[in-house]
C-alpha cells in the first residue's frame, strides 16, 4: 500500500510523522507544496471547501485520506504498532502525549510570534513543563515514556526536544533522565540516519527559522 504525505517545505506539524515513519522503515512519497504553489492552486481551495479540514498534512493510506496531524499520528501508531501492547498501555501513551500537545501548542504560539518578546517567560516556565517527563523517564521502568516500546508519545518528545536545544541550547542541562533518553533515542539507527541528513538540516522548523 503506497503512504504520501503532502506538506510544506519545513518541519512543522508533519515532522513527527516523517519521524515515525523514517524510524520504521515505512516507504513513503512526499509531495512537496510551496506556499505559492498552495495559494494558486485548487489543492486549498479543495481543503476549505470542507469545513472538517482546510490544511495541511494531508496524509494518504491506499484509498484512505485523513486530515489533521493527531489523526494521522495515531493511525500510524496503530498501523505499525507504536500504541503499546494493551489497552492500558495505550491509554498512559495517550495521557503523556496529550502533556506533549500542551508544551507543543506553547511552543508553537512561541514561534509565530513576531518577535522576542515571549521567549524569557516561555524559557522561564519551561523547567517546569519538562519536570513531569524528567520524573516519568528517572525510574527503572525502562526507554521510554511507556512499556518497553517506542510509541507515539515518544517519537512527538524527541522532535519537541530536539526544537527546544535549538531555541535555548542549555534548556535541557538540568534534566539528566531527558538527556539521556533523547541521546539514546537519537542514537536509534534510522533516526541517526534521519536527522544527520540534508532533508532535515535543511528543512525549516517553520518558515523563516531554521533548524
Amino acid at each position: 500500500v503506497s503512504l504520501t504525505l503532502t506538506y510544506f517545505p519545513v518541519r512543522g506539524r508533519a515532522e513527527v510523522i516523517r519521524v515515525m515513519l523514517k524510524d520504521q522503515g515505512a516507504e513513503f512519497d512526499e509531495k512537496v507544496i510551496t506556499m505559492e504553489m498552495w495559494k494558486e492552486s485548487t489543492l486549498k481551495a479543495s481543503c476549505v471547501s470542507n469545513p472538517l479540514f482546510g490544511q495541511l498534512p494531508i496524509f494518504e493510506d491506499g484509498d484512505l485520506t485523513l486530515y489533521q496531524t493527531n489523526a494521522i499520528r495515531r493511525h500510524l501508531a496503530r498501523k505499525l504498532g507504536l500504541y503499546g501492547k494493551d489497552q492500558r498501555e495505550a491509554a498512559l501513551i495517550d495521557m503523556m502525549d496529550e502533556a506533549i500537545q500542551d508544551l507543543l501548542n506553547k511552543y508553537i504560539k512561541l514561534m509565530f510570534e513576531k518577535d522576542d518578546s515571549g521567549k524569557e517567560g516561555y524559557l522561564k516556565a519551561l523547567p517546569t513543563d519538562l519536570k513531569p517527563f524528567e520524573k516519568t523517564l528517572s525510574g527503572d521502568k525502562g526507554s521510554f515514556l511507556v512499556g518497553d516500546k517506542i510509541s507515539l508519545a515518544d517519537y512527538a518528545l524527541v522532535i519537541l526536544l530536539i526544537h527546544h536545544q535549538v531555541l535555548s541550547p542549555p534548556c535541557l542541562h538540568a534534566f539528566p533522565s531527558l538527556q539521556s533518553y533523547l541521546k539514546r533515542l537519537c542514537a536509534r539507527p534510522n533516526l541517526h540516519a534521519y536527522f544527520h541528513s540534508d532533508d532535515f538540516k535543511n528543512r525549516p522548523i517553520i518558515p523563516g527559522k531554521r533548524t
